[in-house]
């Protein structure tokens, strides 16, 4: 059976990715082990929390070499916290090293605003890839996070929000993407997003 696998490591909003999927009408499963995400046709890496707790989560699942090996085979999704692990470090509580799939770290967000940013905010789409088809400027969507990605790269920049400074809101580099965001909190701007990484693989409905 052909699936979309959700890292389980003990440090991601699971239930909500693998509720918008079956709402979607696309397989998924929680992946636990080593072999579900081997065996997945793309992979999403949600995260909630700290990053230094996240990775340690990570490291402790021991899934680490699965997970980076999957970001290199098939389409691969970080979802908020699981998109700043994308990047190589993070400054967040302490220095603390990531995945270094995408070059650059996360920062606290430099504003006046109040931290944590929480609520809806606007898309502005600057490079757009196989998950904004049919994404719009001005689309909203749902955020909840105090710490924002540094892409080395400017290329890797897909999308970003303002929230009194400009703010990355979507990474994209190949087959992997991130999204500050939560896509499956997002309505119907969010569910098009994860239709449109299904229909990256050969999932079927």
């Amino acid at each position: 059976m052909s699936y979309i696998g959700i890292v389980d490591y003990g440090a991601g909003n699971l239930m909500s990715v693998h509720n918008s999927l079956d709402y979607l009408g696309y397989e998924n499963k929680i992946a636990a082990t080593a072999a579900d995400l081997e065996n997945a046709a793309a992979v999403i890496l949600p995260g909630v929390g700290a990053f230094p707790d996240a990775m340690a989560a990570l490291t402790a699942s021991g899934l680490t070499d699965a997970v980076k090996k999957a970001a290199g085979e098939k389409p691969f999704l970080g979802i908020c916290l699981g998109m700043q692990m994308l990047f190589e470090e993070s400054g967040e509580v302490r220095p603390c090293t990531g995945l270094g799939l995408l070059p650059g770290r996360i920062e606290r967000i430099q504003t006046a605003y109040k931290l944590p940013q929480i609520g809806w905010n606007t898309l502005r789409v600057l490079r757009p890839n196989a998950m904004t088809a049919g994404i719009q400027d001005g689309d909203c969507v749902y955020f909840v996070h105090s710490f924002m990605a540094k892409p080395a790269d400017p290329a890797d920049l897909a999308c970003v929000t303002d929230y009194g400074a400009e703010v990355p809101a979507m990474v994209a580099r190949g087959n992997v993407f991130g999204c500050q965001f939560h896509p499956e909190k997002s309505g119907e701007v969010g569910l098009r997003m994860l239709q449109n990484f299904a229909k990256l693989t050969e999932v079927g409905k």
